[in-house]
């Protein structure tokens, strides 16, 4: 049985107190119905009758889903057709302002999250909870699956002290929640002031991975083009705070890696002795089109998961760092990363001392 998201029946499941309200919408390229159809022409469908739709909002990667990675900033705009604005929360502002909210009566969240605490999209919604509690704007979060399952929890709770956009709250690297979930923990635990609807999915059941709910798989992001990249996303975006390419600029982001001073062959067969649960690394080779070693040939691994159940990404993308910390010529990369200027990014990433898991 297919599972059925809030957008699919937003005119039932919308709160009648909320009806003839101003409403702004922050959505993405993956913000889909099960038809495929984007959320903004089904909100447009209901302008007038369930609401009176005035903004839209956008993440990090726009709105369009144009923009590539860390710190690539994309700028507000008048939607073409509609002719209402279109805010970047991934530019001059990461957080609404009070001038955006302010001929707003709610605030509808529906973006798809890949279910790692580095993906950004959770904090655009945290800080998007916090404007509404200090602006009393409601917000409504339309609930979505968790890609790669609502069971399986992994990583370190992020430490206070290392917050940054990609984590601003103490929630573990693999929180194993919806988004849903995770606004309603935001609220109990930050934002108690907060006014939150979540309008809840229908025959989602904890254990589904994506291809298990009958949805359609939409880019939530350039570099995230299947399951097969969230899956393994929660450890390998680690790469992006050393010098090793993490496969962007390839058609595999995530799933490889390298650089062209590794060794492919002798490097897999030294991470397959370490017996990771259900993974196999194959020596692969590539030429990245862009970003790190863009143009040069790099030498690595692809990550051939071969139990997804048993697959520990965070503890896999730990041991992949270890090994590499060997060559000589690894080296973590400096500063700046996420609009974090002083940590090191693999600080940040972790969300705590790089020493509590690497050593000195």
């Amino acid at each position: 049985m297919s599972v059925e998201l809030p957008l699919d029946h937003l005119s039932e499941l919308w709160p009648q107190t909320f009806r003839g309200a101003r409403v702004g919408a922050l959505l993405h390229p993956a913000s889909v119905s099960a038809e495929l159809e984007h959320a903004s022409r089904i909100l447009e469908r209901h302008n007038g009758d369930l609401f009176r739709l005035s903004a839209f909002f956008g993440p990090q990667h726009g709105f369009l889903g144009q923009t590539q990675d860390n710190m690539v900033e994309w700028r507000s705009y008048e939607h073409p057709r509609l002719h209402i604005p279109v805010h970047s929360l991934y530019g001059e502002h990461r957080e609404p302002t009070a001038d955006m909210l302010k001929d707003l009566d709610v605030l509808l969240v529906d973006l798809q999250d890949v279910g790692a605490r580095y993906y950004t999209f959770i904090w655009t919604m945290y800080l998007c909870m916090r404007a509404c509690e200090k602006a009393d704007i409601e917000i409504v979060v339309l609930d979505r699956p968790n890609p790669i399952n609502g069971v399986t929890t992994e990583g370190p709770l992020l430490d206070l002290n290392y917050k940054s956009f990609v984590g601003l709250h103490p929630i573990p690297v693999r929180p194993g929640k919806t988004v849903g979930e995770l606004a309603r923990q935001f609220r109990d635990e930050t934002f108690l002031e907060c006014r939150l609807s979540i309008l809840p999915m229908k025959n989602w059941d904890r254990k589904m991975w994506f291809d298990q709910t009958g949805l359609p798989w939409v880019m939530p992001s350039p570099n995230m083009p299947t399951l097969d990249s969230a899956a393994v996303y929660p450890g390998m975006c680690l790469l992006e705070g050393t010098n090793i390419s993490e496969g962007r600029g390839t058609t595999r982001p995530f799933e490889i890696f390298g650089a062209p001073f590794i060794q492919g062959e002798a490097f897999c067969h030294e991470l397959n002795a370490l017996g990771l649960p259900g993974v196999f690394f194959r020596e692969h080779y590539f030429q990245p089109t862009f970003h790190k070693f863009a143009g040069e040939l790099c030498s690595g691994a692809q990550l051939h998961v071969t139990d997804r159940n048993t697959f520990q990404p965070f503890q896999t993308g730990v041991e992949i760092i270890r090994m590499l910390r060997k060559l000589e010529q690894f080296a973590w990369k400096q500063p700046p990363y996420e609009y974090e200027w002083k940590r090191l990014p693999i600080e940040v990433l972790i969300g705590g001392p790089m020493e509590s898991l690497f050593g000195t």
